[in-house]
């Protein structure tokens, strides 16, 4: 589902976003509430540049956070939680980050498990979160993309939570 947004784009950059767990939810320019074969439900929330994940109990957001230190871990596993958190930053060549978001918005404006967020001024200003609906057996796993064209930097994050 492509949503465009009213709210202004945050000028950011990828190394200003922090992974919060738990917390408050805070206001959100979108939310689509999914419930998975199974029975599961999750709501995935625009916060802006930005996005919260709802999963039961477990509340993930990666934002810029006030008065948290910006600090995006690249792996971060709780086994004893049953959670895994993986982030990378890719800064694409040429208009590479151009093709990549086209190509994002492309495949998820028919994924009946995703939410895309386009930013007025600049379609490759977008925030998208997706449900794998492959997940391995015992999981609920999401991927999201964040692109910073002022910067060039695209930000990509799976999470895998046992259930």
């Amino acid at each position: 589902m492509l949503v465009a947004l009213d709210a202004p784009y945050v000028d950011t950059r990828a190394a200003d976003l922090s992974l919060a767990l738990g917390g408050p939810e805070h206001p959100a320019l979108h939310v689509r509430e999914l419930t998975l074969p199974g029975g599961l439900r999750l709501r995935l929330r625009l916060l802006g540049a930005s996005h919260q994940v709802i999963c039961g109990e477990l509340v993930e957001t990666v934002a810029c956070l006030p008065g948290r230190e910006p600090h995006l871990p690249p792996n971060l596993h709780d086994a004893d939680a049953g959670y895994r958190f993986t982030a990378t930053v890719l800064r694409p060549a040429g208009d590479g980050l151009r093709r990549r978001v086209a190509a994002l918005r492309a495949e998820l404006a028919v994924d009946p498990y995703a939410l895309v967020g386009i930013f007025p001024g600049d379609e490759d200003a977008v925030t998208a979160l997706a449900v794998r609906p492959d997940p391995p057996d015992g999981t609920v796993a999401w991927r999201t993309w964040h692109a910073y064209p002022q910067t060039n930097e695209l930000v990509l994050t799976e999470t895998v939570v046992a259930l």
